[in-house]
């Protein structure tokens, strides 16, 4: 009789075993590429992307022309050629786990596949209301949260790229201003994988009494997805640590929202972001994120210093 491990619907994966999926795929980027893909305190180096990063991307890529041949296998049986749609990707996880870093870095060694698939990243904060409205409806301090975003906005443009519309309009989130920023669009013109970045797009639909109606979700347009994941007081200590690092950078910025934290001292620093991580982004976490984790196509369990120690892929 089988042990209940075996009833997981996982395949599990040391970082040791994982990379030996590289096999002969080769590095396709240069370690300056990969110091300015890196966000604020994110630890990526030229090994991780050759034992992480490199044996996911050729994971996904087998997927994708999976997902390819199906859609040819399906022109042929129906007789009727579909208009091209693009492979959607999805990654969540928490504030300050460094899903950003990974997006890019994915983004990067996908581009560079044999067949130059076209890539684009967007990341879910463009879809944010913006802070007018935000404090019109009384949730500035839930920004982050489900309710913070503009659900119909992002469905609508998911919907379109799934439909194969030849251009499609995302809108820009500034980190500097910390707020939508008013007629740019990030335009999507078909391309063969779209990356889709935000810290809620695993979570499942309301119910169908609730504001968001349909029972449709961000997640069933992804074609895969990727949960970052890493120990509480891991993300803990990247968050007060990433602020601490803006106090001396960005927040400087006259025009950062944030310029009131600039001259705080490292105390005022520790206390200030503990603060912000205790009300806020812990309770998104526990609320909203975690309990999204294990609908994800693949777990990525980070270590200390950032760096990925266990791989958890969904069994097919």
């Amino acid at each position: 009789m089988g042990t209940i491990e075996n009833l997981t619907p996982f395949m599990n994966f040391t970082r040791e075993e994982w990379a030996k999926l590289r096999q002969s795929y080769p590095m396709e980027v240069t370690p300056e590429e990969i110091e300015r893909l890196k966000g604020v305190n994110d630890v990526i180096n030229m090994q991780e992307v050759a034992d992480i990063y490199l044996p996911l991307t050729r994971l996904i890529n087998l997927h994708a022309m999976a997902s390819q041949e199906l859609y040819r296998n399906r022109s042929i049986f129906l007789q009727k050629q579909e208009k091209k749609v693009p492979y959607i990707i999805g990654i969540a996880g928490s504030v300050a786990v460094g899903k950003s870093t990974i997006a890019r870095v994915l983004h990067t060694l996908l581009s560079r596949w044999d067949n130059h698939p076209t890539v684009d990243l967007v990341t879910t904060d463009g879809f944010l209301y913006p802070n007018a409205e935000l404090e019109k409806r009384g949730i500035m301090n839930k920004k982050g949260f489900p309710e913070s975003y503009n659900v119909h906005g992002l469905l609508q443009f998911l919907s379109e790229l799934k439909s194969g519309k030849s251009k499609v309009e995302a809108p820009v989130y500034s980190h500097l201003t910390y707020d939508i920023v008013p007629g740019d669009k990030q335009v999507v013109s078909q391309p063969d994988i779209v990356i889709i970045e935000g810290i809620n797009v695993l979570q499942p639909p309301k119910r169908p009494n609730d504001e968001y109606g349909d029972q449709v979700y961000v997640s069933d347009y992804f074609d895969f997805s990727i949960y970052v994941d890493a120990a509480e007081e891991n993300i803990l200590h990247w968050y007060v640590e990433r602020f601490k690092t803006l106090r001396e950078t960005a927040f400087k910025n006259p025009a950062s929202y944030f310029k009131k934290y600039a001259e705080l001292n490292d105390e005022e620093a520790y206390r200030t972001a503990s603060d912000i991580w205790e009300r806020i982004n812990r309770k998104n976490l526990h609320e909203n994120i975690l309990p999204t984790r294990h609908r994800a196509d693949l777990i990525l369990r980070k270590g200390d210093h950032h760096l990925v120690s266990e791989i958890k892929m969904r069994k097919v």
